[in-house]
């Protein structure tokens, strides 16, 4: 993400996403590290397992990838445009539009919880209560695989693939930790990379890949 911020009002979340539509799935779709989240999901996961996908953009590749490993994918846009591309191109999931922080799911309901990026156009305030209701949504040894730009910022604008926004976020350390003691999860595995979209209206950016769980429930009925 470039810091510079110059390029007209920020936009939403919502607005930054209808616009960019698939041109944002040409520039991420071959997100190495994305496909081995996936990859190390699925190899965990039961037949037929509820997954949400969350921040699910255009449905490839990661509800396309759950769908087609058998599994029951509900995924949620904040973009109209996002959920309509999603719908089309994985017509074996259901999406829907709706913000995050307004979607809301019983306790325990899913298998696993995908949220790759949908946390930076919020307050951190907002992020760590989402990382919280997230976490709520698993089922006892269920999965949250999440991926974020780690930075320590809160509000500030940048331009990113010529769109002007606001992005708030959290060093590597603090993002574990609110995982581990916010979140109640035990975080299994941690990686930073680099990665340089397919598009050069984006720079080269930080990605930090976490895979957590939690706890299973043990015979005394503790986690």
């Amino acid at each position: 993400m470039d810091h510079d911020g110059t390029k007209g009002q920020p936009m939403s979340a919502a607005e930054l996403f209808d616009g960019l539509g698939i041109d944002y799935e040409r520039a991420f779709v071959r997100l190495p590290a994305q496909l081995e989240a996936i990859e190390w999901l699925t190899a965990r996961l039961g037949a037929g397992a509820r997954v949400l996908d969350v921040g699910s953009g255009t449905g490839r590749p990661v509800a396309d990838l759950l769908v087609r490993a058998g599994h029951e994918v509900t995924g949620i846009d904040v973009s109209g445009e996002m959920v309509a591309l999603a719908s089309a191109q994985v017509p074996g999931a259901r999406f829907e539009q709706c913000d995050v922080r307004a979607f809301d799911a019983p306790e325990g309901h899913f298998d696993a919880v995908c949220a790759f990026f949908p946390l930076l156009i919020m307050s951190r305030a907002e992020a760590t209560d989402t990382l919280k209701r997230m976490a709520g949504w698993l089922a006892p040894g269920g999965f949250l695989v999440t991926a974020t730009v780690p930075a320590d910022v809160e509000d500030v604008e940048i331009v990113w693939m010529e769109r002007t926004v606001r992005v708030s976020s959290f060093s590597t350390e603090e993002y574990l930790r609110i995982q581990r003691e916010d979140c109640g999860l035990d975080v299994l595995h941690h990686v930073v990379s680099v990665f340089a979209p397919d598009d050069d209206r984006a720079a080269p950016e930080d990605h930090l890949f976490t895979y957590a769980r939690r706890p299973a429930l043990t015979d005394g009925g503790a986690a």
